[in-house]
């Protein structure tokens, strides 16, 4: 057959195009290695933080913080406060949509604000002053309080787990203890639910339909400008691969770089890493208080005497002391309401022989302890396995389960004994944001069945949480601090073990990263 001189051109044509394309496509396309898999789906369900993280990329907030931490209109244009403080009536700007292009009415955000106070440590105070919350047209809607809250706005900004996401009606009427199966979001971007594949990959499209603020991006206020069509979540457990992918430009951005690697990766002039979050995460150990033997706080106390925590911090992120700190007590170091009080029984003398002894006086008849460890984030990881063995050395006898992360927030929602697939402890690490004031500090609530997993019942913290929230002034709210820290000690509802301080590393072509928490999708670009 005769090649025409057409066809030759038509060829040469397609194969000049169709590098370019592949190029457009990929400049086009950020590449993001999450800290862990995306398994659950739901941001007011789970407290995990990639669920957070996934939450915030597909759902928008009423309200946002900055970077002054103070919130500020995101989704509502603005709010009026009347009845002496007592009522809110909040607005919507104009244009908003979710991402099946219908508007975003007021019944909408009651429906979502409804679902997210069942679960989340604010809303649950929310819920508790409730009178009434109800649409009053297309664009308004009002929450009735007993009595004043000036803190709601921040409540329903507030970009820690359980994040007050606005769903349509038809979602956020869901029941909040099971769920959702309907991701249609009201977020700059779409959650590609045809292309996911948990421990795998997880895809997302800028929504067209987006309304931002036309303001400049402030932490998680302001506008939220889109430049990626396509951003690519890859999960890699393996740390070794992830590193490799990052310098050969296979990723872009990698959230939670090993601490072992940072040397290998600063030595590449392509890769930044930074200190993203200055308040860090908060590595903690929790008990489970419905079964034995953490259900005796004489056996919680008894762990106090010998608990090294720069043993945990130098296995969980390294020997460099930039990227931990301690001692560290139940609220962030380096946060206005971290303090001292009672921080000798961690901060002295380590004793391992008054530990056993503790142990052997509190009644431990041997009970096998159930420890749930997270494979796939090498910290928690780290963290579960020094426990682990300080309580062997202890007199405890332990069962150190491994599983990958996915499994075990959903491990950790039963609450049935040992035996019945129930669990005793495990290690995890709360965003030192989160637990840096007793408001939104879920490991310290003790407010029983509704309190975070280990369902603590312990009035007395229940009862200097709310005092915190009629506190007058800074001082009165740290003396506060001071007795919930006090109390924290004699209870053990959670024993802080450090504050990490960890690395994001990605590429220098990236441009405009937005600083003060987790990793975010706006404002990013290729330069």
């Amino acid at each position: 057959m005769q090649t025409t001189r057409r066809g030759v051109l038509g060829a040469a044509g397609a194969a000049l195009v169709a590098p370019r394309l592949a190029s457009a496509q990929a400049a086009s396309t950020l590449r993001f290695v999450p800290q862990a898999n995306l398994s659950n789906i739901d941001p007011v369900w789970s407290t995990a933080v990639v669920v957070r993280n996934h939450g915030l990329m597909i759902y928008d907030t009423l309200y946002g913080l900055g970077a002054d931490f103070q919130p500020k209109p995101q989704m509502a244009a603005g709010h009026e406060i009347s009845d002496e403080g007592r009522r809110w009536t909040i607005t919507l700007r104009p244009g908003l949509r979710f991402h099946d292009g219908t508007p975003v009415l007021a019944r909408d955000c009651v429906a979502s604000i409804a679902r997210w106070a069942k679960r989340d440590v604010l809303g649950q105070r929310l819920d508790g002053l409730l009178e009434g919350m109800r649409a009053i047209d297309d664009t308004r809607f009002e929450i009735r309080m007993k009595k004043a809250w000036p803190g709601l706005a921040f409540a329903l900004g507030k970009p820690s787990a359980n994040i007050c996401a606005i769903m349509p009606e038809r979602v956020a009427q869901t029941d909040p203890f099971q769920q959702i199966q309907d991701f249609t979001g009201s977020g700059p971007f779409r959650f590609l639910r045809d292309e996911f594949r948990s421990g795998d990959r997880i895809v997302y499209a800028k929504f067209d339909g987006y309304t931002s603020r036309d303001e400049p991006t402030d932490f998680m206020a302001g506008g939220k400008p889109v430049h990626f069509n396509r951003v690519e979540w890859h999960v890699m457990p393996d740390p070794s691969t992830a590193a490799a992918a990052l310098q050969n430009n296979e990723v872009d951005w990698w959230e939670t770089p090993l601490s072992d690697l940072l040397p290998l990766l600063r030595r590449n002039r392509d890769i930044a890493v930074e200190m993203v979050s200055a308040a860090g995460n908060l590595g903690v150990l929790r008990f489970n208080f419905l079964h034995p033997p953490f259900d005796n706080p004489a056996v919680r106390r008894a762990i106090l005497p010998a608990l090294d925590q720069r043993a945990f911090m130098d296995a969980a992120i390294g020997t460099d002391p930039e990227m931990s700190h301690v001692p560290a007590g139940a609220f962030t170091p380096g946060m206005p309401l971290a303090n001292e009080a009672g921080l000798e029984v961690l901060s002295g003398p380590r004793d391992l022989a008054a530990a056993q002894r503790a142990l052997r006086d509190s009644g431990y008849a041997g009970q096998r302890v159930a420890m749930l460890s997270g494979t796939d984030i090498p910290i928690l990881q780290n963290l579960s396995v020094v426990a682990a063995d300080l309580l062997r050395r202890i007199g405890f006898n332990v069962d150190l389960q491994s599983m990958d992360w996915g499994t075990h927030i959903q491990r950790r929602t039963n609450r049935g004994p040992v035996d019945q697939g129930g669990w005793s402890a495990f290690c995890t690490t709360w965003e030192g944001f989160d637990v840096s004031v007793p408001g939104s500090h879920q490991p310290i609530r003790g407010h029983g069945s509704a309190a975070w997993a280990g369902w603590p019942t312990i009035p007395r913290l229940e009862e200097l949480r709310e005092a915190w929230f009629e506190a007058p002034d800074l001082a009165a709210e740290r003396r506060i601090a001071e007795e919930m820290q006090r109390v924290v000690w004699q209870e053990v509802p959670f024993i802080p073990l450090g504050q990490v301080r960890p690395r994001m590393a990605f590429r220098r072509s990236l441009t405009g990263v937005v600083k003060g928490g987790p990793a975010l999708f706006w404002g990013v670009r290729r330069a």
